[in-house]
């Protein structure tokens, strides 16, 4: 129900459609005093600083599901996460402000790849009073750290899957917003992120929404391009920006090799893992340009996308990867006391998936799996049968988990750096994927899997 309280303070009374929970917050939000974040540029370095002391972003993409996954973030020395729409923000501001994190606070806007016309004038102004009224919300809340009012609106296919040119009212419309926030909330950095760092992208970013604080991009194994990027813009361009990475983590489901019948290969954990920390290094932390101030790993949480276990950092169940203790490495210096199980291959027959392994139903196959413990915890293993995804998603978006298939297991035997498992192939030709779960029973997980194809 809407609240049609009258007020008599102007801000707040453009708040009155909002429920009271809403207005309760926005009250002790007005009560409270914003932090101030600021980018600078000193000897041709840029960074932030926050209240007027140097601000390092330790930061990832929340995927909030409770408290206990933001505590975790503060245990393994992050101190500033990012979301992607409000549903949860006034929870997640209440931790941060709990745990002393910051909070890049993102909105759902319009994408064309989901819909949204940007030639629809009704439909932007609608979006630009929507998202205005939430920054008048919550921008005094002190762990707002900065913007990010759109994610990814470059990011379009053509009829054939190829990436093409969105309409460039898509940034005149968050420059609006950009405008709108410098102009009523003076203590904030503002940002939209990119899809990958395509420097005719960013140009038109440039173009169409001048005033933009940080240029944000979100690259996977294409991050080590990053520089070269960053060195087109400036070449082309006289515009000075900095930047921000507001995704990066493993390789992309579409960057790696696929089976010949088109399914992605993914890396097991312990890969995923050390190829994340080499780029994250060699790029960020070891930044030439001068231009990169933050960085957000993708993703801590767990979602669905190809596999459930392709992006997110925590398995379906709750336990932790070897991304988050690299992440830990290199925010606090040193791994945690407790590490996980490093996955680093897995065969059926000896074959590996980028060969493709094909079997024939009701056929006994042998998996291996190769695994340790770097504090040589005793290790137990769940195996899962899925099929795979039948509608891949775009972008990130939903994606439905595939169905479990029973197992049948014929046997099992654990080694000290691998495990082998034989199992009977399902009676229905098809696409399946096998899961291996290594769990080392103090909260950690390694992860490994490989696609097969049943035929008659």
């Amino acid at each position: 129900m809407k609240s049609h309280f009258s007020l008599a303070s102007g801000v707040i009374s453009s708040l009155a459609f909002l429920t009271l929970s809403s207005l309760l917050f926005a009250f002790n939000s007005a009560a409270q005093s914003p932090s101030v974040v600021k980018v600078i540029k000193q000897d041709n370095q840029y960074s932030l600083t926050v209240n007027g002391q140097p601000y390092e972003v330790k930061g990832v993409g929340l995927g909030y599901k409770n408290d206990e996954s933001v505590k975790a973030l503060k245990d393994a020395g992050g101190n500033s996460f990012r979301t992607w729409g409000i549903k949860n923000i006034e929870r997640e501001l209440a931790m941060a402000e709990q745990l002393g994190l910051m909070v890049a606070v993102g909105f759902r806007t319009g994408k064309e790849l989901l819909g949204f016309d940007y030639n629809d004038e009704k439909a932007v102004a609608e979006q630009y009073k929507r998202v205005t009224l939430a920054v008048e919300k919550y921008k005094n809340h002190p762990n707002v750290l900065m913007w990010v009012i759109n994610n990814e609106p470059n990011l379009l296919f053509d009829e054939k899957g190829v990436l093409k040119q969105v309409n460039t009212k898509v940034y005149t419309a968050m420059g609006d917003i950009i405008d709108y926030i410098h102009e009523n909330d003076p203590n904030h950095p503002v940002s939209f992120s990119l899809a990958g760092a395509n420097p005719k992208d960013i140009a038109q970013v440039l173009e169409h929404a001048p005033n933009i604080d940080i240029l944000s991009v979100q690259t996977y194994g294409d991050l080590i391009t990053l520089p070269d990027s960053i060195a087109q813009v400036d070449a082309q361009s006289h515009a000075d920006k900095p930047y921000m990475v507001t995704e990066f983590g493993p390789m992309g489901h579409w960057e790696l090799p696929t089976t010949k019948w088109g399914r992605e290969i993914e890396e097991p954990s312990a890969i995923k893992a050390a190829g994340m920390a080499k780029r994250m290094q060699d790029v960020i932390v070891n930044d030439k340009t001068g231009k990169i101030i933050g960085s957000f790993a993708f993703f801590w949480g767990q979602k669905q996308e190809r596999t459930p276990t392709w992006y997110g950092m925590f398995n379906e169940s709750g336990e932790q990867t070897a991304r988050i203790d690299e992440l830990t490495r290199m925010w606090t210096g040193h791994y945690p006391a407790n590490r996980a199980p490093l996955s680093t291959a897995i065969t059926i027959n000896n074959t590996k998936a980028i060969d493709n392994v094909r079997l024939k139903p009701n056929q006994s196959a042998k998996v291996k799996v190769e695994v340790s413990d770097p504090d040589g915890d005793p290790l137990t293993h769940q195996w899962v049968l899925m099929k795979e995804v039948e509608v891949r998603s775009q972008g990130g978006h939903h994606e439905e988990k595939p169905a479990v298939i029973p197992l049948q297991i014929i046997s099992s035997d654990t080694q000290e750096k691998f495990v082998t498992m034989i199992f009977t192939t399902p009676n229905e030709a098809g696409e399946y994927r096998l899961f291996n779960y290594a769990l080392d029973g103090k909260n950690k997980v390694g992860n490994a899997n490989i696609p097969f194809m049943v035929e008659n």
